[in-house]
């Protein structure tokens, strides 16, 4: 093995270990507490104002709420809903996705805040868009300019080097060729006039396809899981015990699984869900500065839909998939994992995994189309508007370039800058804790007229 690679899988291990995943935790953890367990009280004053926009109101931003989440949905619904769910299962055993789901719902608050700083502190850039994220209320809010400029670096270094690119990139020329006997130049020929197209109009143009695109992906996606699902709909009750139970005392091997323990289980899960839903990483806030709103917070509770749908709906639906066709226990492994489950639970052989190819494709396309903004976003901030144009012409090179690149160490490096993102963001949440409770408790104070204003019974 080559020893540059086992050195990063080391560096890889130690970022992803459990410090990391302890504060990405914990800061959802904290947040729940502090914030009276937002996420469960206001999921449905949240989904209103998902579906209801900002209609009627003068409010600054670039695009609507809903295409704002759309953009941040199109980069963190993607290649982990399908892949990896199943490494997280296959690694941890069906426990594991309790452990997504636990993650997932503190995460909601994480993404709850984040996304409320980063309308807060958001500002206009030289060409009269609305600009945010963690580098700035990094800088203006905790007043740490060189965290600020260490996230911006290693978002920009993930969205070019990493998961914005390559990885994708390879996936759908992979998948066209399997699939439909696509030449990969073709393939990446279409793929990077298609990526020039939307790209190069900004983030209205991002945000429109975005829109359209990713509800549509998500919903065929959700139908083929409930085909399958309402086939095998006797062993669901089954399948959720064992997910249960599993959670807590771990589970042997059987088949092609090699067995797992609790901390397994716990590990792969929780890393695996936050690696779907980013949540903690400061992604999604880039998106959500964009949003045409006239409050933080309510930006900030849409924002935390993205995380309910990511994981607790569409990851849930691949886990359970995976669990009640056996797909788990065999010798399969990521994609091909899930393919199996379709095609069995469909019991055709043809259908299952063309469905999986369609999926992967279009989810790829999607992150490339999020993880070009967020890119677009840290260059902006580092070295001016200037620098948008060479790096979007940058960005497509790299994107022709990864259909044909090993993807081993680039996966890993990859995985590696993803993790680092995700220490100054959480440093700076921790830091603006009061901004964000105070921010809250003022919303909702003014949502709720005092008992003097209040109609008897």
């Amino acid at each position: 093995m080559n020893p540059l690679y086992n050195f990063l899988q080391t560096i890889d291990n130690l970022v992803w270990g459990p410090p990391l995943l302890l504060l990405l935790v914990g800061t959802g953890f904290y947040f729940t507490l502090r914030l009276g367990l937002l996420q469960v009280r206001h999921l449905p004053l949240a989904l209103g104002y998902l579906f209801k926009g900002n209609k009627g109101k003068q409010s600054q931003g670039d695009v609507s709420s809903f295409a704002a989440l759309c953009t941040a949905l199109s980069a963190t619904i993607g290649t982990g809903n399908i892949v990896g769910v199943a490494t997280a299962i296959k690694l941890g055993g069906p426990g594991a996705l309790f452990w997504m789901w636990l993650a997932a719902f503190f995460g909601m608050a994480t993404k709850y805040a984040e996304c409320l700083l980063a309308v807060k502190y958001r500002e206009t850039d030289a060409n009269g868009q609305m600009i945010g994220g963690p580098m700035y209320y990094l800088e203006k809010g905790a007043g740490q300019k060189w965290l600020a400029k260490l996230f911006a670096l290693f978002a920009l270094g993930v969205a070019c080097f990493g998961i914005g690119t390559f990885p994708q990139a390879n996936a759908i020329v992979d998948a066209a060729y399997l699939s439909f006997e696509m030449p990969r130049e073709i393939t990446v020929v279409i793929l990077t006039l298609l990526v020039a197209v939307v790209t190069l109009g900004g983030v209205k143009s991002i945000a429109s396809v975005a829109s359209k695109v990713v509800p549509a992906m998500a919903l065929f996606y959700i139908v083929a899981c409930i085909m399958v699902l309402g086939a095998q709909y006797a062993a669901i009750p089954e399948a959720v015990q064992l997910v249960i139970n599993s959670a807590f005392t771990g589970h042997a091997a059987s088949g092609g699984f090699v067995g797992a323990g609790i901390m397994l289980a716990i590990q792969s899960g929780i890393a695996r869900g936050v690696f779907s839903n980013e949540s903690g990483l400061g992604s999604a806030p880039m998106a959500a500065a964009a949003a045409k709103t006239d409050s933080c917070v309510k930006q900030g509770l849409i924002s935390m839909t993205g995380t309910f749908f990511d994981t607790i709906i569409i990851c849930t639906m691949t886990g359970l998939t995976l669990v009640v066709t056996g797909a788990w226990q065999t010798d399969y492994a990521g994609a091909a994992m899930t393919s199996y489950a379709f095609a069995s639970g469909l019991d055709a052989t043809l259908i299952g995994p063309m469905m999986v190819t369609i999926g992967l494709m279009f989810f790829a396309f999607t992150t490339i189309l999020g993880w070009n903004y967020y890119g677009e976003r840290c260059v902006t901030y580092l070295f001016g508007v200037k620098a948008i144009r060479p790096y979007k012409v940058f960005f497509l090179v790299l994107i022709a370039a990864g259909a044909f690149m090993k993807l081993d160490m680039i996966w890993l490096i990859a995985d590696i800058v993803n993790g680092l993102m995700a220490v100054p963001n959480l440093i700076g949440l921790i830091l603006l804790r009061d901004v964000i409770i105070t921010e809250t408790k003022q919303y909702f104070q003014q949502l709720t007229p005092p008992p003097s204003q209040m109609q008897p019974a």
